[in-house]
């Protein structure tokens, strides 16, 4: 679901993600790689955890993801990713030089989620979305609803079995609904 009990959204509009993101370029390195990995991955938060150096692929322009969801282990997603995250990681983690199998994060998942709630507090996130899930949600809804991205290569993103849970992203009100709606009317 992409909305609470009272109907807040649990979701980034397209501006909160942009301040996150600002917000995440003005962090240390590690912590803003963090950030930025999950915004630009829609990955879970104990994924991104798990990411290893050869999970991304630079020349490819690609973070390969473990889902962690699934029930059985060594179920992957491929993920485009942008040059400038590609080139942060790089810079940050030495890719090119590093161990293969070295983790690019050795936070807790606890630790982690309070570096993000952190800069979500910075980027003026409203209290009821500034989780990290919500970047996850957010997405979804700016790829489905936004972007206008095939669902399926949504649902193939952010690693759903079902077509029929990536569609609830197809659900946004306000601005986004609006940026929808605004496409008709052109």
């Amino acid at each position: 679901m992409i909305y609470d009990r009272t109907g807040n959204r649990k979701y980034l509009t397209r501006d909160e993600r942009l301040r996150f993101i600002r917000a995440a370029q003005d962090q240390s390195g590690l912590v803003e790689t963090f950030c930025l990995t999950l915004t630009y991955t829609g990955a879970r938060i104990s994924e991104v955890l798990a990411l290893r150096v050869a999970n991304v692929y630079l020349t490819g322009g690609l973070i390969t993801i473990e889902s962690l969801k699934k029930r059985r282990k060594g179920v992957f997603r491929q993920i485009p990713v942008p040059d400038q995250l590609l080139n942060r990681l790089e810079n940050e983690h030495m890719l090119t030089k590093a161990y293969p199998n070295a983790r690019l994060w050795t936070w807790s998942r606890t630790t982690a989620w309070k570096l993000v709630k952190s800069v979500m507090e910075d980027a003026a996130v409203p209290s009821f979305c500034a989780t990290p899930r919500a970047l996850r949600h957010a997405f979804g809804v700016i790829g489905v609803a936004e972007a206008q991205v095939p669902l399926h290569m949504v649902q193939k993103w952010l690693g759903h079995s079902r077509i029929e849970t990536t569609a609830i992203y197809a659900n946004a009100v306000g601005a986004e609904e609006r940026s929808i709606a605004h496409r008709m009317w052109n």
